[in-house]
């Protein structure tokens, strides 16, 4: 059975004539009555009777009429969704995102995705860095909007971020928490809580990089990987966390759970950028479409 004795018959359904169901499909009467009879005989029933005076269809015929067209509409469907998911009109798109991506790139992203491509449908999923970056190889997600340049061929990036500062979070008991910032050698005396460095592996190295540069080391005692871990022991120990701007104003609000002090970090100043990700062969259209919507800044992965 093929899609085209599918249209024959339907265009004998309706016309109940088969020189006028012929010259609509642009066939001769002889090449439709032979696409009508493949068809019965794939199926094994008469669909159609014919007379010299009439043409109609058997009870048979009516009930395959009515599931022809949902055959026909479905296969439509399916070339008009595949034509549209090449053009990047339509399809998934998997995104990666943290919390600073989350706040400024995100929602006017979105809304000129909604406004330029609504049939792409956008899935997002907030991970840390590195979790986003082992999303992008395995394929669960196509893009990453993370920390850091990615240091391998088989990924091109584009910076959409630059500059993000990383302050200190301390309990409210704290002595650092009635001050406004603090030069990054004081974290000499302090303990500190660290995320290991496959979780985010440039705010990681931007911390020690300020820490060589002030001729200090480090005293990290306690680690935790969850943004919202580091939240709540820093809240109620003496131990001093790390957080990127965004993420410290939003937890140092209070809003639902606990509410460390963000500190400003000085002298220097540690910094990490934030950077769309996708894997350099990706086909997919809505990719495309998705990337067109940010705006360009900074370079440009080759």
């Amino acid at each position: 059975m093929e899609i085209r004795h599918l249209l024959s018959f339907i265009a004998i359904a309706e016309e109940l004539h088969f020189g006028r169901a012929a010259n609509r499909l642009h066939l001769t009467q002889p090449s439709l009555s032979a696409q009508l009879q493949k068809l019965e005989k794939s199926l094994g029933v008469q669909l159609v009777q014919r007379s010299s005076h009439e043409v109609k269809l058997t009870s048979a015929g009516r009930e395959f009429e009515v599931q022809a067209r949902l055959v026909v509409q479905q296969v439509e469907k399916a070339t008009r969704m595949a034509k549209s998911t090449a053009a990047g009109k339509s399809g998934v798109v998997n995104v990666g995102y943290n919390l600073p991506a989350g706040r400024h790139v995100l929602p006017r992203v979105m809304t000129s995705m909604n406004d330029n491509h609504p049939d792409i449908v956008i899935s997002l999923w907030e991970k840390r860095t590195g979790p986003q970056l082992a999303a992008l190889s395995d394929g669960s997600l196509d893009i990453a909007l993370a920390y850091g340049r990615p240091r391998t061929a088989d990924l091109r990036y584009r910076r959409v971020l630059p500059d993000i500062p990383i302050v200190a979070m301390v309990g409210r008991r704290h002595n650092w928490a009635g001050r406004k910032g603090v030069r990054f050698a004081e974290l000499a005396s302090q303990s500190c809580l660290l995320f290991h460095r496959e979780q985010t592996p440039a705010m990681y190295d931007s911390i020690f990089n300020a820490a060589a540069d002030s001729q200090i080391e480090l005293n990290i005692t306690q680690t935790a990987d969850d943004p919202g871990a580091t939240a709540h022991v820093v809240s109620v120990t003496s131990l001093v966390g790390f957080a990127s701007l965004p993420r410290a104003v939003v937890i140092g609000s209070g809003a639902s759970g606990p509410n460390p002090v963000p500190v400003t970090l000085f002298d220097p100043v540690p910094t990490v950028d934030l950077y769309a990700v996708w894997r350099r062969d990706e086909d997919n259209a809505a990719v495309e479409a998705f990337l067109g919507c940010l705006d360009e800044e900074g370079d440009k992965g080759a």
